[in-house]
């Protein structure tokens, strides 16, 4: 079997580090840098010729600066490795997935085309935006999800009456697979998005009346669909809500806007990407997908089914 080579870029260095130990693989060394052009140059430190390299790069802010580096980590890559699989926690362009606006670019396609011209023979993500992200990739892709992680965890909090409630009908389907592991029931928000700072919920189908409420989304960064949601749960009487979800970009501030709500009791998020400077939040429980992620890697490289392990039940 060929030997594994794990390399990060600078996007998650405490999440590739994690994924090593669970691995006991040593983290391999790469050097960053940036010319006096502004331009930037990647080098792989460590030989990796016939190896099966893997490069630990979410899309986490500054988006463009680490895609980039993704891009010529993987072209430093090719050349030399038997096969190289891009890891990407956070794949943020997932949320460009439909042109629904003329001359617009579908960035989701656009950014997997290019992973794929730079050299990523496979790629390992985490809960996509979009499920349809997956088909824009011609090599194969393994889409994992965090809801036994985030299940396992309120499993822990005995919450007998509460029901999952997702923010919108597009994610209806993982909400209700991660209430099915909770036994609990499942409601839905009527969501149309106006733009990227605005967002209306005109309904949530489903009984909620009075009940603690559990929000799962696949992902947070300014907030303003979790905050429309809570002013309608506040209609029905709802005493309490945890927020779970899996990518907690919580930008502008969006952390401490939900924070603030009244009826919010605790925030919950995965690590796939940077959570520095807010782990001490008193709201906010970071939970660790590197265990999933070092094991979806092992059965990679050593040619196990992945799916078998990470579908949702």
């Amino acid at each position: 079997m060929r030997e594994i080579a794990v390399f990060s870029g600078s996007a998650h260095p405490d999440l590739a580090a994690e994924i090593c130990r669970e691995l006991g693989e040593p983290l391999l060394p790469a050097r960053l840098r940036r010319f006096a052009n502004d331009c930037l140059e990647v080098q792989l430190q460590s030989n990796c010729r016939e190896r099966d390299v893997f490069l630990i790069q979410p899309l986490s802010p500054p988006v463009q600066e680490h895609l980039v580096e993704l891009l010529l980590m993987l072209d430093a890559a090719r050349g030399a490795a038997a096969r190289v699989t891009a890891v990407i926690p956070y794949y943020a362009y997932a949320r460009s997935d439909k042109k629904d606006m003329p001359r617009v670019s579908i960035g989701g396609r656009l950014v997997a085309d290019l992973l794929i011209t730079a050299g990523a023979s496979r790629v390992l993500t985490m809960t996509l935006h979009s499920p349809q992200v997956h088909g824009f990739f011609s090599v194969p892709v393994d889409n994992l999800h965090a809801l036994r992680e985030l299940a396992g965890y309120f499993r822990g909090h005995d919450a007998p009456g509460s029901v999952v409630v997702s923010p919108d009908l597009g994610y209806a389907k993982p909400a209700a697979a991660f209430a099915r592991r909770l036994g609990l029931p499942v409601a839905a928000g009527a969501k149309r998005r106006i733009n990227d700072e605005q967002v209306t919920i005109s309904s949530i189908i489903g009984d909620v009346d009075g009940r603690e409420v559990i929000v799962l989304d696949d992902e947070i960064a300014r907030g303003t669909t979790i905050v429309e949601l809570l002013a309608h749960l506040r209609e029905h009487g709802v005493p309490s809500v945890r927020i779970a979800c899996t990518h907690g970009l919580f930008s502008d501030g969006a952390l401490e806007k939900i924070a603030a709500e009244p009826e919010v009791t605790e925030i919950v998020c995965t690590n796939t990407v940077p959570v520095q400077g807010r782990l001490h939040h008193d709201k906010l429980t970071v939970l660790s997908v590197a265990p999933a992620l070092a094991e979806a890697i092992r059965r990679i490289h050593e040619g196990e089914s992945v799916s078998a392990l990470f579908e949702p039940h």
